[in-house]
C-alpha cells in the first residue's frame, strides 16, 4: 500500500538521523525510537493524518536531542571553556562594526543585527566542536572547517549585502539552496569523508549555477545584477564554489589517508 511505502521512507529517514546519537546512546535507545516512531506514524496515516508537519516536527525534536546528547557525552570542562573562548573571541570581532559606527554613517548595526551576526558566529563555533574536534585527522578539521566558513560567508554576504544586485533581489533566495544542499548532503554522508566530497562538489556546482539560471530570468541589461554587473557576480561566485572544492579535496585527502 501506498501508506505503507510512505511511513518506510520516513522512518528510514529516522534512521539515519539516530546515526547522529553518541555510540552507547544509540545503542541502547536507537531500536526502541525507531520502532515507536514507526508506530506513530502508522496511527496517523489510519486516521488519515498526514506526515510531513509530524515528521518535520519529530526530527527538528530528535535534533535538539541529538545536540544535548553529544554535548552531554562529551567532556563538558574543556568544552565550556573552549566555548567562552569563542564567546569572547566573537564579542572582539563584534567591536569592529561597534567601533565603526562612531566614525562612518556607512555601518548602520542595530541590535537586531549584532544579535544575528553573534548567533550565526557561534553556530559555526559549537558546529565546530562538535564535529571538527571530534576528528583527530588534521585534513578533516581542516576540510570541515573550511566549508563551515565558507557557509557562513555566503549566508553573511547574502543577507548582508546580497551577491545578484543588492540584498532585495529576490534571485539571492536561491543561495538558500546551496546551503541547504550541503545540510542534506552532510546528513546522508553522516559527515564521513567520501561523502562530504560529494556533498561540497554539489555545493560547488550549485554554487556556480545560480546565477545562470538568473541570468536567464534577469537579463543583464536588467539593473537588479548591480554595480558587479554580470562579470562581477560570476567572480564573486567563482570564488566562493573555488572554496568548497578546495573543501571537498581536503575531505578526499581525508578519506585517502583514512583508507591507508
Amino acid at each position: 500500500m501506498a501508506y505503507k511505502r510512505s511511513i518506510k521512507r520516513y522512518r528510514n529517514w529516522y534512521a539515519k538521523l539516530l546515526r547522529f546519537y553518541p555510540k552507547a546512546y544509540r545503542e541502547r535507545f536507537g531500536e526502541g525510537m525507531e520502532q515507536t516512531f514507526s508506530d506513530l506514524c502508522r496511527e496517523r496515516m489510519e486516521t488519515g493524518r498526514g506526515l510531513l508537519a509530524f515528521a518535520i516536527w519529530i526530527f527538528m525534536e530528535t535534533s535538539i536531542g541529538i545536540i544535548r546528547e553529544n554535548l552531554t557525552s562529551m567532556s563538558m570542562q574543556n568544552l565550556t571553556k573552549r566555548l567562552i573562548v569563542w564567546a569572547v573571541a566573537i564579542s572582539l570581532l563584534l567591536m569592529i562594526p561597534l567601533a565603526a559606527m562612531q566614525f562612518t554613517e556607512e555601518v548602520n548595526w542595530d541590535l537586531f543585527d549584532f544579535l544575528v551576526m553573534g548567533g550565526l558566529l557561534f553556530g559555526v563555533g559549537l558546529a565546530y566542536e562538535l564535529v571538527g574536534r571530534r576528528i583527530e585527522k588534521t585534513a578533516y578539521r581542516a576540510a570541515f572547517g573550511v566549508g563551515l566558513v565558507t557557509a557562513f560567508l555566503l549566508a553573511w554576504v547574502n543577507g548582508a549585502v546580497g551577491i545578484i544586485g543588492n540584498e532585495g533581489n529576490p534571485a539571492n533566495l536561491m543561495y538558500g539552496g546551496v546551503i541547504l544542499i550541503g545540510i542534506i548532503g552532510a546528513l546522508f554522508a553522516r559527515l564521513r569523508s567520501p561523502g562530504m566530497v560529494r556533498a561540497l562538489f554539489a555545493m560547488a556546482f550549485a554554487q556556480m549555477l545560480v546565477p545562470i539560471v538568473a541570468l536567464f530570468i534577469w537579463p543583464p541589461q536588467v539593473a537588479l545584477w548591480g554595480a558587479a554587473g554580470v562579470f562581477g557576480v560570476f567572480i564573486l561566485n567563482a570564488f566562493f564554489a573555488a572554496l568548497f572544492v578546495i573543501s571537498a579535496l581536503l575531505f578526499q585527502r581525508a578519506s585517502t589517508a583514512a583508507s591507508k
